[in-house]
C-alpha cells in the first residue's frame, strides 16, 4: 500500500513551490475513492445533461403535431436550447474560474432541473421555447466544467481513462431518451402526454444529482491558483490519506516544472494582478493559438457530431418512415453513443488524444456519408450505430483534450469560452441544416457533415498539441 504521508511533498512558504507540491502531489497518488465517486457523480450529471439535449430533437416529430409549429417554427424550437447554452457557457464557466467548479455545477443543476420541469406544463409554442432557452442557459457550462472539474481533480496517468468513465455513463442517457420517446412520446399516462413525463424525469434527475454533488470536494488545484493554499493542502491530504487503502501502484514522480511553467499557476495574489485573465487571456500570446484551434474546432464539430443527432428523426422521416418507426430507428441507432463510449475507455490513454480525435473525426466523415444514402432498415441502423461509436471515442477524446492545454486559472473560461462556439453553431444548425434537408435531400446534408469534419481534421493535425499522459502544467506551459 501506497503511505499517504510519505506522499506528501513537504512544502516552504514559497507559493511557486506550494503551487508545484499539489500538481505534483496530486499526479503521483492512485485514484481515490473520492476521485472515484466525483467521477460518478460528474457522469451522473452528464447523463441528464446529454438527456436533455437530446429531447428536444427526438421529440420533434410530436411538438410538431402537439403545437401545430410551421416548418419556420421547428427550426426555432429545435435551436432555443442551444442559444440558452451558449450564453449559460459564457456566464457559468468564468463562474467556475472565478468562484470555484464545486458552486458552479451546483447553479448548473439548479438552473435546468427548474426549467425542465417548468417546460413539462407547456401551454403553447412560446412557453415552450422560452423554457426550453432557459434549460439551456443551466446546461450550457455542463460539459466543459465536468471536463475542468476532472482534469484538475485526478491524476495525469489516470485522467484520459477516468474521463472517458463519467462520459460512458454520460452516454447512456442518449439511447434512454431515444426508447422512452419511442414508448413514451405518443402515449398518455394518467391523463398526461408522454412527452411532458419526459421533461419531467430531466427534472427529477437534475434535483437528484444536485444531492449527490453536494458533497463533492472543490478542486484543489482551483483552490490554489487562487491563494486559498491552506484549503487545497486539507483536500490534497485528504486524498493521500485515501490513498492508503488503494493497491500499490508503481511509482511515477511527476517530472520537474521549469519555473516559467509553474508561474502559470502561481497562486499568490501578487501574481494574479500580473497575469491577464478571463476572456482577454485566451486572445493574447500565448493562449490565443490555442483557442483560435478550439474556436474552429467546436464550429465545424457541431455540424458533424450534433448535427447528425438533431437531425436523425427528421432524416429517418424524410425517407419515409412513419414516427413511431423512426423513434426506434433513432433508440437503436443511440445505442452506439455509450457503446463508443465505453471503447474508448482502453484507447484514450494508450493513443496521443491528438490524434484519436483526429482519426475518429475522419472516421465520421465516411459512416456519416453511408448513412447518408442508405434507404433501408438494416443499412440505416448499421450505419447509424457505427457513426455514433466512432462519434463518442471522437468526443470523449476532445472532451478530455480541451481542458488539458490550458493553465488552470483559464481552464473552465477556456474551456466553456470555446465550448459555447459550439452551441451558438448548434443553434443555427436547424435554420441551415433544415432547409438542406427539405430543398436537396439527406445526401446534400451528410455530404455538408463530412465536409465539416475534414476541417476539424486538418485543424488539430495543424495546430493541435501532445497531452496524453504528460502533467498538466507542462501541457499548458
Amino acid at each position: 500500500m501506497l503511505n499517504a504521508r510519505q506522499t506528501r511533498a513537504p512544502l516552504t512558504g514559497d507559493p511557486r513551490e506550494m503551487a508545484e507540491g499539489v500538481a505534483q502531489r496530486i499526479d503521483r497518488l492512485p485514484v481515490t475513492r473520492t476521485q472515484r465517486r466525483a467521477t460518478v457523480a460528474v457522469g451522473l450529471g452528464l447523463f441528464f445533461e446529454l438527456y436533455e439535449v437530446f429531447l428536444t430533437g427526438v421529440l420533434s416529430g410530436v411538438l410538431v403535431g402537439e403545437f401545430g409549429l410551421t416548418k419556420a417554427q421547428l427550426p426555432l424550437v429545435l435551436a432555443s436550447t442551444f442559444i440558452g447554452m451558449f450564453l449559460g457557457a459564457l456566464v457559468l464557466g468564468r463562474v467556475a474560474d472565478r468562484f470555484g467548479r464545486r458552486g458552479a455545477f451546483l447553479l448548473n443543476l439548479c438552473i435546468y432541473s427548474f426549467f425542465s420541469l417548468f417546460g413539462a406544463f407547456s401551454m403553447n409554442a412560446v412557453w415552450l421555447v422560452g423554457s426550453r432557452f432557459l434549460v439551456g442557459v443551466g446546461l450550457g457550462a455542463e460539459l466543459p466544467l465536468a471536463d475542468t472539474y476532472l482534469t484538475d481533480l485526478l491524476p495525469a496517468r489516470r485522467r484520459g481513462r477516468y474521463i472517458a468513465w463519467a462520459y460512458t455513463v454520460a452516454f447512456i442517457g442518449v439511447p434512454v431518451v431515444g426508447f422512452l420517446a419511442h414508448w413514451l412520446a405518443e402515449a398518455t399516462l394518467f391523463g398526461v402526454a408522454g412527452w411532458r413525463w419526459m421533461f419531467g424525469i430531466g427534472a427529477l434527475g437534475a434535483f437528484i444529482v444536485f444531492l449527490l454533488r453536494r458533497e463533492l470536494p472543490e478542486s484543489p488545484r482551483w483552490l490554489e491558483s487562487v491563494g486559498r493554499a491552506e484549503e487545497a493542502e486539507k483536500i490534497v491530504a485528504q486524498l493521500e490519506d485515501e490513498a492508503r487503502d488503494e493497491p500499490a501502484e508503481p511509482a511515477e514522480p511527476a517530472r520537474a516544472v521549469p519555473n516559467r511553467a509553474v508561474a502559470t499557476t502561481a497562486p499568490a495574489s501578487r501574481a494574479n494582478h500580473a497575469r491577464p485573465t478571463g476572456f482577454r487571456a485566451l486572445l493574447t500570446p500565448p493562449y490565443n493559438r490555442r483557442t483560435g484551434m478550439m474556436a474552429v474546432f467546436h464550429i465545424f464539430q457541431t455540424i458533424g457530431y450534433y448535427g447528425f443527432g438533431t437531425m436523425v428523426p427528421l432524416v429517418l422521416a424524410a425517407k419515409g418512415f412513419p414516427i413511431s418507426e423512426s423513434l426506434l430507428f433513432t433508440g437503436l441507432t443511440y445505442l452506439g453513443y455509450p457503446i463508443g463510449s465505453a471503447l474508448s475507455l482502453p484507447l484514450v490513454e494508450r493513443f496521443e488524444r491528438k490524434y484519436l480525435v483526429v482519426a475518429s473525426g475522419l472516421a465520421m466523415a465516411v459512416f456519416g456519408l453511408a448513412f447518408g444514402f442508405s434507404n433501408s432498415m438494416l443499412p440505416i441502423i448499421a450505419f447509424g450505430f457505427l457513426y455514433t461509436a466512432i462519434s463518442n471515442v471522437f468526443s470523449n477524446s476532445y472532451h478530455i483534450y480541451q481542458a488539458e492545454i490550458f493553465p488552470t486559472h483559464l481552464r473552465s473560461t477556456a474551456s466553456s469560452g470555446t465550448f459555447a462556439l459550439s452551441r451558438l453553431a448548434t443553434a443555427a444548425m436547424p435554420f441551415v441544416l433544415v432547409p438542406v434537408l427539405n430543398d436537396a435531400g439527406v445526401g446534400a446534408l451528410f455530404s455538408i457533415m463530412c465536409a465539416a469534419m475534414v476541417v476539424v481534421a486538418i485543424d488539430i493535425t495543424v495546430l493541435g498539441p501532445r497531452t496524453t499522459g504528460r502533467r498538466l502544467e507542462v501541457v499548458s506551459s
